[in-house]
């Protein structure tokens, strides 16, 4: 009878559970939204009283998960699935977003239940834990969300997204434009449609009640976040090209960074600040929430933009090395974007990369190469003041450099040619060398305040003032470790350039001679002062000569004016001969007694390869004016003794190599005077026919067809002054038997490398030049020393 009683009981207690919470009852489709019964707080105490309200509750919440898995998330994620991606609009999203929203709202009476349950529940112990009832909730929509995550979701979300951007951008370019003209617009760049028919508010009202319902649900960043991070990156890449795309004389990072503020950031607070009531027990705490949200999401985007900028940066770098100063600005935004992002070893790889693929190469001239390296040492010094970036980058450069032949003589041409020229600016400042590392400069000791150590990629190996010199014309010369090399290309050049003058015209050298010797020295540039002192002696000698009636020159058949060089001071000239007509070897030796006569024990050595002739050529029927080298003027004056002439003859007559002499007719068959008969025979043409009449000015200057120096070159300088060192090391050997290369080079300081005109050489010079006399079996090279081979 108990048993029936106690059973009865229970039936009615579970009956008024179910009106209780409609989601017990069996057919739990038509109990979900009603109401509870007005004497829930009844049935309350009534569970309590049993002791029941943790089963209960846990019964509740476990129907609560069934629903969820079986009917609400399914029917959310198919709403993806049928759609597949492929509508480009708001609606797909909003309306699966607005179903999940209604069904799990229908919940929440539920839930506000099993919280008065919990409150009418005795505190002694704490019923079902600390936990709340509507994070619980929240963790099971998650949760069987995730189970049945579809795998292309993210396309209708992205375009949600995508679209809502878009019109965001646009009302912020209106509202930023909004005073210029806007009759000529027919279509609205927000929503596409035609300006009449501008569905943009509809789409900002859908996103702001979306996302609002998104947030109340904690589901904004654990099913959109992928979405928007993958968006704005999108976003700011495309923006960082578009704004940035081959424009270096203005700074973009402040622009930028004011876009991501007002543009990214501004739409992203719109979407976190969207959202009204029903699933947030505390509205404070979300506020706090989204801001924290917010500005954490604006620190990983900001970096994100630095880095996006100076990843850019450095794919145009080589173009904006090349534009520098123009570029400056561009620089000095990479410099401040650096010392935010650690991207200095990626910038060095890649611009390494560039200057060998782009510039190291035989297809780009010495002279062009100088010009960039001289740009990159000045981008370089105001990227990384420390020289760190500038040492390391261009290392190829220098090395390729060093074995260029032509480099010194093309610095040295920068150096003192008239126009705009980087390296006749750095001239003009009037700085000294620095070649010496531990030497401080001025500006170090002025500015030892704000000295900073060397970043932790510096070389140890080199002093840190070597790599903060912003001297360009030292980098250059630091290039060959040695000023020797310039100063003999500059006496080489200074020679060809007052040869070829022939006007005794000096101001312009002088004033070259004199910014250099603040460079290189005096005592270097000794041999150049007496150059110019040559050429001003030369003219005062040559009008005392023609002006004394007893020398009788001016009554010869031609006058002589010469150029009188001191022999042990001019740079070594070209071995080539030439053997002049008689006549003018006749005129030249008394020109060479007046000047016996003039100067007492000193004569003259004649170079006639050397100056220039002025011949008046008197043919049948015309008279034409040259002005040519003495070469050309003897090959021309043979033809008068007879017309025909091959290379063979005059060859073995003007005492000169056949290829020399062919090279050199070829300027008298360009102006008509000679015509190749047959191979190697010319004739000279007396009577201009056809083919040369009218071609001839009268006063003609010879272009020759090459530019060839007078003086022998840097590189056959060089080798006989090795071969010098080579009767030493010759000696040396033959008492010392064998010696490394280190005391060679010793032993050829101590005495070869003194005196008066000191030359300089280095290890590796020493050793380039002691591994060829190995090549050619001269020397033997064994356990580090050098030997002489046994005969």
């Amino acid at each position: 009878m108990a048993n029936t009683e106690n059973q009865h009981n229970f039936d009615n207690l579970w009956s008024d559970v179910c009106h209780l919470f409609p989601i017990l009852s069996h057919e739990k489709h038509e109990y979900l939204a009603q109401e509870s019964p007005h004497d829930d707080l009844t049935t309350m105490q009534a569970i309590v009283s049993a002791g029941q309200e943790e089963l209960v509750e846990q019964l509740v919440l476990t129907e609560v998960e069934s629903q969820l898995r079986n009917n609400i998330v399914p029917v959310f994620w198919q709403r993806f699935s049928v759609l597949d991606g492929r509508t480009q609009s708001l609606d797909p999203f909003k309306d699966a977003v607005d179903c999940l929203y209604e069904s799990l709202a229908s919940i929440v009476p539920i839930l506000q239940s099993l919280v008065l349950l919990r409150q009418t529940a005795q505190t002694e112990r704490q019923v079902c834990g600390q936990s709340s009832l509507l994070e619980t909730f929240k963790v099971m929509v998650r949760a069987s969300l995730h189970s049945q995550l579809p795998l292309n979701y993210q396309a209708i979300t992205e375009d949600f997204y995508r679209i809502s951007f878009k019109v965001f951008c646009n009302s912020e370019n209106k509202d930023a434009e909004q005073n210029e003209s806007t009759e000529d617009i027919f279509q609205c760049a927000g929503c596409g449609q035609e300006v009449e028919l501008c569905q943009c508010q509809s789409i900002i009202n859908a996103f702001h009640e979306t996302n609002g319902k998104l947030q109340e649900l904690d589901l904004l960043e654990r099913l959109a976040g992928d979405v928007l991070t993958t968006l704005i990156h999108r976003r700011i890449e495309s923006h960082v090209q578009e704004t940035c795309k081959g424009s270096f004389d203005v700074p973009h990072i402040g622009s930028l960074e004011g876009w991501l503020d007002t543009v990214v950031m501004g739409w992203l607070s719109r979407i976190y600040s969207s959202g009204s009531f029903g699933f947030r027990e505390s509205e404070n705490k979300s506020t706090v929430s989204s801001v924290e949200t917010l500005s954490k999401m604006k620190q990983t985007l900001r970096y994100f933009l630095y880095e996006t900028y100076t990843r850019t940066r450095i794919d145009q770098l080589f173009n904006i090395i090349i534009e520098y100063p123009d570029s400056e600005p561009a620089v000095e935004d990479l410099r401040i974007c650096l010392q935010k992002i650690d991207l200095r070893q990626h910038l060095t790889q890649k611009l390494q990369r560039a200057l060998e693929t782009r510039l190291l190469h035989p297809g780009v001239n010495t002279p062009d190469i100088l010009t960039a390296y001289v740009a990159a040492i000045r981008a370089l010094r105001t990227l990384d003041p420390s020289g760190v970036l500038l040492d390391t980058v261009t290392q190829p450069v220098r090395q390729y450099l060093r074995w260029r032949d032509d480099t010194v003589r093309c610095v040295v041409t920068s150096l003192t040619e008239e126009g705009p020229s980087d390296l006749a600016e750095e001239l003009s400042r009037g700085e000294a060398l620095q070649l010496d590392d531990l030497t401080p400069s001025e500006e170090d000791t002025k500015n030892w305040e704000s000295w900073n150590p060397d970043p932790v990629d510096a070389d140890p190996s080199k002093t840190s003032q070597s790599r903060r010199t912003s001297d360009i014309i030292s980098m250059l010369v630091n290039v060959y470790g040695s000023k020797d090399l310039f100063v003999n290309e500059y006496r080489t050049l200074l020679a060809d350039r007052l040869l070829s003058s022939l006007n005794y015209n000096t101001e312009k050298e002088i004033r070259y001679l004199e910014l250099l010797k603040l460079r290189f020295g005096e005592s270097q540039l000794h041999y150049c002062e007496v150059m110019l002192k040559d050429i001003y002696d030369s003219k005062r000698i040559n009008t005392h000569l023609h002006s004394d009636t007893n020398f009788n020159l001016d009554n010869q058949e031609f006058a002589i004016t010469a150029m009188i060089l001191s022999a042990q001071f001019w740079p070594q000239f070209n071995k080539e001969t030439l053997e002049l007509p008689e006549f003018v070897q006749e005129h030249l030796d008394t020109y060479t007694k007046a000047f016996e006569t003039l100067k007492g024990n000193r004569t003259l050595c004649w170079k006639p390869q050397l100056g220039s002739v002025n011949l008046d050529i008197e043919l049948k029927d015309r008279k034409v004016n040259f002005t040519v080298s003495p070469i050309h003027a003897t090959i021309i004056w043979h033809f008068q003794t007879k017309n025909q002439w091959t290379i063979e003859e005059l060859s073995q007559i003007m005492h000169a190599p056949a290829t020399l002499v062919r090279r050199k007719i070829t300027y008298w068959l360009s102006q008509g005077l000679l015509h190749e008969i047959a191979p190697d025979t010319f004739e000279l043409v007396e009577e201009s026919g056809p083919r040369v009449k009218g071609h001839i000015p009268a006063d003609i200057v010879c272009d020759d067809e090459e530019t060839e120096s007078a003086m022998a070159s840097a590189q056959e300088q060089r080798e006989e002054d090795l071969q010098v060192f080579w009767n030493y090391i010759v000696g040396m050997l033959t008492n010392l038997d064998s010696m490394s290369l280190e005391r060679i080079l010793q032993m050829l300081k101590m005495f070869a490398l003194q005196g008066p005109t000191t030359i300089e050489v280095s290890l590796q010079e020493l050793r380039h030049f002691l591994d060829r006399k190995v090549a050619e079996e001269k020397l033997l090279f064994y356990g580090g020393v050098y030997r002489l081979p046994k005969s």
